[in-house]
């Protein structure tokens, strides 16, 4: 009981009483630390901005997911805003347990360097001015997402991500998608 005592104590002073927007969150995207399931993104770690940005789109139809835009219609803006900044402030853990497989590790880093991917997503893929954290997401969303780009089914305003991803093979995608998955996200 003492250890349940301290756990609301701690949920109370970090976020308020329970329940707490982020609650409906944890289900697929886990709880403070991470994703338990490596095809949803870990959001703790990502750029407020770019949360928000995220979950407005998904509010107005603009990114698609069966799951995410009638939850992200009910929100308010300050609940966007909420999530956004708790996500944000939480230190992120990895995605997956390493499988280490070098080779496919390495072809992905190639790749990463030739596509120019930290110009947007940062040197250390922990998310850049205009990307997002990249670093220990799970392989299943990353490779989803590329995949996603290449054939025009999600899009970003810029296009950069549908242009690098167009030009990606499926083994490419798969080695990038590795390779990502495999970095420290809490890098700093």
């Amino acid at each position: 009981m003492n250890a349940l005592d301290s756990h609301y104590a701690r949920y109370d002073a970090d976020v308020g009483n329970w329940p707490q927007p982020q609650d409906t969150c944890n289900a697929c995207h886990g709880t403070s630390e991470k994703s338990q399931n490596e095809q949803y993104p870990s959001l703790v770690g990502q750029k407020a901005d770019y949360l928000q940005a995220q979950l407005h789109a998904f509010a107005e139809g603009k990114r698609h997911s069966a799951q995410m835009e009638p939850l992200a219609a009910t929100l308010t803006d300050d609940q966007i805003v909420f999530l956004a900044q708790y996500f944000a402030r939480q230190t992120p853990l990895s995605t997956d347990i390493s499988t280490a497989d070098e080779q496919l590790s390495a072809k992905g880093k190639v790749s990463a360097a030739e596509r120019g991917c930290s110009a947007c997503h940062g040197s250390d893929f922990v998310g850049g001015a205009v990307g997002p954290r990249l670093a220990g997401q799970g392989k299943a969303y990353l490779l989803s997402q590329l995949l996603a780009f290449k054939e025009g089914t999600q899009t970003d305003p810029s296009g950069a991500m549908n242009a690098t991803a167009g030009l990606l093979s499926q083994t490419e995608a798969q080695a990038l998608a590795h390779y990502l998955a495999d970095l420290d996200p809490a890098r700093h």
